[in-house]
């Protein structure tokens, strides 16, 4: 009954619509997440972020497992990505720290970076597909050890993005890897994105955990509702035009980052 009285019903709600887009389209977590909590229910950004990130890893677990279930995991693109996130969401968290994560300054590089992670999340959603081709025309297959250097790159910069805004792991890190592996499967890419995402939105919740910006009242209620939702959305979306659902999304998206933008 105590587990009951501390639901929210309109968290739950949230964490329903937000499981269900995440379901359809595969991305969503994140970037739709925290801005509901921050614009809509007024939860301070850094607590926001942090719950949102603990939030994340739960739900990326679930997705790990079943593509580790069907094979669609490159683990060795996961460990080149986690060489870079893992260390650079530890010292952007101690960056947080300095800043004092109640202070003006950690709220506005909290909200100026989640509008910026906002906007190439949906740059990366609206040009996807123009973005790689343009890529094979120009730059094409890159030698093995400049792949392996950007990938480790790109964890590093998702590292950062996440632990201050909590978006970014899905879209951009998807998109990120479609144009450094262009000749793996989109499910492969998809499942490997999700498996990195799991030790970088735990490193990065537990670290705000550390920080003291966990709300636990919230996640469990945004659980609630997520969790359903995800299940539902995934069963929905061989139905679906995922094409107008992710131009809806990006559009969305970048309405919400113009209001970080001019908070």
């Amino acid at each position: 009954m105590n587990f009951l009285n501390a639901i929210h019903p309109l968290y739950s709600a949230s964490g329903l619509v937000v499981g269900l887009l995440v379901g359809l389209t595969g991305v969503g977590g994140g970037s739709l997440m925290t801005p509901i909590l921050i614009l809509l229910f007024g939860i301070h950004p850094v607590t926001a972020v942090g719950t949102d990130l603990l939030y994340a890893s739960a739900t990326k677990m679930g997705g790990t497992a079943v593509h580790g279930f069907n094979r669609t995991i490159d683990w060795r693109v996961v460990g080149r990505l986690a060489l870079g996130s893992v260390p650079m969401t530890a010292l952007t968290l101690l960056a947080l720290a300095e800043l004092k994560i109640s202070s003006g300054a950690a709220q506005v590089l909290v909200t100026k970076v989640l509008g910026v992670a906002l906007f190439f999340t949906a740059m990366s959603l609206i040009f996807r597909k123009a973005l790689m081709q343009l890529y094979a025309r120009r730059v094409g297959e890159l030698p093995r050890a400049t792949v392996r250097n950007l990938t480790i790159l790109t964890g590093a910069i998702l590292g950062v993005l996440v632990s201050l805004s909590s978006v970014g792991a899905g879209a951009i890190g998807v998109t990120a890897l479609v144009l450094l592996y262009p000749s793996m499967p989109i499910t492969r890419i998809v499942g490997s994105d999700i498996a990195h995402a799991v030790p970088l939105t735990l490193v990065a919740g537990l670290g705000h955990w550390m920080l003291g910006s966990i709300n636990w009242h919230l996640l469990g209620s945004l659980l609630v509702g997520s969790i359903p939702g995800i299940i539902i959305g995934s069963l929905l979306a061989p139905r679906m035009p995922e094409v107008g659902l992710r131009t809806i999304l990006a559009i969305v998206l970048l309405l919400v980052c113009l209001r970080f933008w001019f908070l």
